[in-house]
């Protein structure tokens, strides 16, 4: 039965007067009233279970009673005062804290900002400060925010640069390894070594690799699709950063904190990285975010080249520390690590079902389950996505795809078993009314996704 969305649809019709359209990507009329662990209540009193975690940023579930205790607390005693200028407690314990959290026994230390974009042009500053190079290599299919220079290493969608260039420059995207769409016979290790010799192509024709600051990376693309890069396809872009005096840094926004079923995605391929941009989920969805870098690369920069009034915010840093203490406390990272093998085998048991699951990528409660017309041509089918996605949730939960026909399976690491039994469940029996051909977009629903 479809959700009563009339308060909902009035108050977004109204909106829509005064939003800006390219501030957010059409998906479905819910407006959230009140949220608590993988639970989300819509304005109308429609109760959805959430599947995406607003994004990947409440891992801790939403209103977590600690979270919520850390916040009011600090915003009793300090909102605010900008660590511009001056200190306070919040700010500096959670510095020493991701400091000892982030992978690696080398020194390390931290900045902050307010979101995972100005994290990433961070990594821009401190890399050609510490290397004196202005070149840049990021990824194809890869999100790292919209800031100028977030958005000039994202390669994600083409709205994402169209009418606002010129780009940052010095910025060169290559292609991120594949598993899924292959040549036949290919192994793993064929793949590697393919997307590494892609890897390579531009430093032997116009790049030179002794002008590159950094290649910037995240080890498994979050909204290019759960993407994991082959271990072996890593680690040789790894060493050839070492040979060539190149640092290595990683995106952890989306899939850092618990996400992989690691603390962190790049502890899935036992590599230090140089730097780490940090956000989303790290203060509980608050605006917060942090790079992580080895001490001799972030003492490369001093005053004012990388500050924000706001960031580091008091509260923030309170309600970091608190998500921090529940990850630990609660064991969500091995918990997200149980509960994906858990899903990961629901999963493909559909895939052996249905012939449109053409591939399931679960690393931890991290999925991208890719939609195709066929598992033989593997053919995106964006339709058939949004028909999974729009049933959904009118059968009560709350996913959407990415890359357009795919699933993006994302809830909060502190889902329940009988919430995470009951999506999939509904998943399923949204996977066989597609498959009976019964499932109807209305006509007015306009562009979806990406």
């Amino acid at each position: 039965m479809k959700p009563k969305t009339d308060q909902a649809h009035a108050l977004i019709t109204e909106e829509n007067k005064h939003y800006a359209k390219s501030a957010r990507i059409n998906y479905f009329d819910l407006v959230v009233d009140h949220a608590h662990g993988a639970e989300l209540v819509d304005v109308d009193g429609n109760k959805y279970i959430d599947l995406l975690a607003s994004a990947s940023a409440i891992n801790v579930g939403h209103t977590h009673e600690k979270v919520v205790a850390a916040i009011a607390a600090q915003a009793e005693k300090l909102i605010h005062y900008t660590p511009a200028y001056f200190h306070h407690e919040p700010g500096q314990k959670l510095a020493k804290r991701l400091a000892q959290l982030a992978p690696g026994n080398s020194e390390k230390m931290v900045t902050f900002g307010n979101s995972g974009s100005d994290a990433n042009d961070a990594i821009i500053k401190f890399a050609r400060a510490y290397t004196g190079r202005s070149y840049v290599v990021s990824y194809m299919n890869s999100y790292h925010g919209s800031t100028y220079g977030s958005q000039t290493l994202s390669g994600v969608s083409l709205n994402m640069t169209r009418k606002i260039g010129p780009m940052l420059p010095n910025v060169v995207h290559v292609p991120f390894p594949d598993a899924y769409r292959h040549y036949s016979n290919e192994s793993l290790h064929d793949i590697s070594l393919r997307y590494f010799d892609e890897f390579k192509r531009p430093f032997e024709t116009f790049l030179p690799a002794d002008e590159t600051a950094v290649v910037l990376i995240e080890p498994i693309q979050g909204d290019g699709g759960i993407v994991k890069a082959p271990d072996e396809y890593l680690h040789l872009v790894y060493d050839f950063c070492q040979e060539h005096g190149i640092l290595f840094a990683v995106d952890e926004v989306n899939q850092g904190l618990g996400r992989t079923g690691k603390m962190w995605s790049i502890d899935n391929f036992d590599i230090e990285p140089d730097l780490m941009s940090v956000g989303k989920s790290i203060a509980s969805g608050m605006p917060l975010s942090a790079v992580i870098g080895k001490k001799e690369i972030m003492e490369s920069l001093d005053a004012p080249a990388h500050l924000f009034t706001t960031s580091g915010n008091p509260v923030c840093c309170a309600a970091a520390l608190a998500t921090l203490d529940v990850i630990e406390e609660e064991h969500l990272v091995e918990k997200s690590a149980t509960d994906g093998e858990y899903a990961k085998q629901a999963f493909e048991r559909m895939q052996a079902k249905y012939s449109f699951i053409g591939d399931v990528r679960m690393y931890g409660l991290n999925g991208g389950i890719e939609i195709v017309t066929d598992k033989e041509s593997k053919v995106a089918d964006e339709k058939a996505a949004t028909k999974i996605i729009y049933r959904a949730f009118q059968k009560g939960l709350v996913i959407i795809t990415l890359q357009g026909n795919i699933l993006r399976f994302q809830p909060p690491l502190v889902i329940t078993r009988p919430q995470l039994d009951e999506a999939l469940q509904k998943l399923d029996e949204v996977f066989e009314e597609l498959e009976q051909g019964t499932i109807e977009l209305p006509s007015d629903l306009g562009n979806v996704g990406w």
